[in-house]
């Protein structure tokens, strides 16, 4: 099976796409704040095709085949979902052409790079694997992603003064990272009392990223918090309860929700003292928690599928974390678009795109960009 990068074919489509929202007398993009590249770093839910490289787990994986990307020319990418995720629709708003993978071939990293590996976590894997959390995909954790960033802007400049004035009009998206210290633990038994102690380590370990970031010159960084992990079929599959007390209105699992909700609490602290000692850096926090709840109830209203996986293999939530999306048994719903859970742990395009939506009209404000801003169009980010 072929595996689509950074060519032709995706630049077009998003090409297309941009034309619709760019041309939109409504819309509200990034484009305004004239960001001229982006760099990335996080797992999963923002990588765009490194972990695919990564030997032997991720060559094999099921991400380098359908169904992944079958909403991109049924070719996979390497994007843990059936098209664009996130990321994608945030370069597309800045006019940017789509973000490579810093492990990809034949592709030109002008316009910024992707560092985010699928199964990424913010603390190392000897730091996890001390605290009982073992067998991860990969071992390349935030901090060697900013050492792989660090190595390629130096490569660009003569010295820090250029690489300091390149970086004006730079955006640097710091994760979504962290999502998988706590999944990684979960799944091998921590509770939720096990792994508060641990949110200050995953949270310090993403400020110090920022800090570097900063200390290079950078201008503009936003950095995400977590989804609210409750909601999502593997956690609703893995922890299901009898007891109806543990479920909210969203049929969501309370305790995990709670506990997303005490990692941003933390990491938005963070984030707001970090910005308090440096004023002259816009460092904002990427509320992915409340844009999947904006998406969660549009999808309640309109009567789509909130609860199970469009790719999975049976149970209550079309999900077997045994055998996963990919499985030679696995079945694909027949229109992705009507689903939010892709296989599980990963969310539909439509849904990446609705979520995008919300994180722009949100930040484009705080970013100090164009004076005169027009309203945002729902029909041009939403269902």
């Amino acid at each position: 099976m072929a595996i689509l990068h950074h060519d032709m074919p995706l630049a077009v489509f998003l090409l297309a796409i941009s034309f619709f929202i760019f041309n939109s007398c409504t819309a509200l993009t990034l484009k305004t704040c004239g960001i001229d590249r982006i760099y990335n770093v996080g797992d999963s839910l923002s990588d765009t095709g490194n972990f695919i490289h990564e030997v032997p787990n991720g060559v094999r994986s099921y991400f380098t085949k359908l169904p992944y990307g079958k909403s991109l020319f049924n070719k996979p990418t390497g994007r843990c979902s059936d098209g664009l995720l996130i990321i994608d629709y945030i370069t597309l708003s800045a006019g940017l052409p789509p973000l490579p993978p810093y492990k990809g071939t034949g592709v030109d990293f002008d316009k910024g790079v992707n560092f985010a590996v699928g199964g990424a976590t913010a603390l190392q894997s000897r730091s996890l694997s001390k605290k009982g959390i073992v067998n991860l995909p990969t071992s390349s954790s935030l901090m060697v992603q900013m050492n792989w960033m660090m190595e390629h802007l130096h490569s660009t400049s003569l010295d820090n003064t250029q690489l300091a004035d390149k970086l004006h009009k730079t955006l640097f998206m710091v994760g979504e990272i962290g999502g998988n210290d706590y999944n990684f633990a979960f799944n091998v038994g921590k509770t939720v009392d096990e792994l508060t102690p641990l949110v200050h380590e995953v949270v310090g370990i993403i400020i110090s990223a920022a800090r570097k970031l900063i200390e290079i010159g950078a201008k503009r960084i936003v950095i995400p918090g977590d989804v609210p992990l409750g909601c999502f079929p593997h956690y609703k599959t893995l922890f299901k309860s009898n007891n109806s007390a543990e479920y909210d209105e969203n049929r969501c699992l309370k305790r995990y929700n709670s506990f997303s909700m005490y990692h941003n609490n933390v990491l938005l602290d963070s984030v707001a003292q970090l910005q308090r000692e440096n004023t002259q850096v816009i460092i904002l926090y990427g509320d992915y928690y409340n844009a999947y709840m904006h998406l969660l109830r549009i999808g309640l209203e309109r009567g789509y599928n909130v609860d199970q996986a469009c790719c999975g293999i049976g149970g209550e939530f079309n999900y077997d974390e045994n055998r996963t999306c990919g499985d030679s048994e696995a079945t694909v719903c027949s229109d992705p678009s009507r689903y939010l859970s892709w296989d599980g742990l990963h969310l539909t395009q439509r849904a990446y795109q609705t979520m995008a939506g919300w994180l722009i009209r949100d930040i484009v404000p705080k970013l100090n960009c164009s004076e005169t801003e027009a309203k945002v169009s729902n029909q041009a980010w939403s269902w």
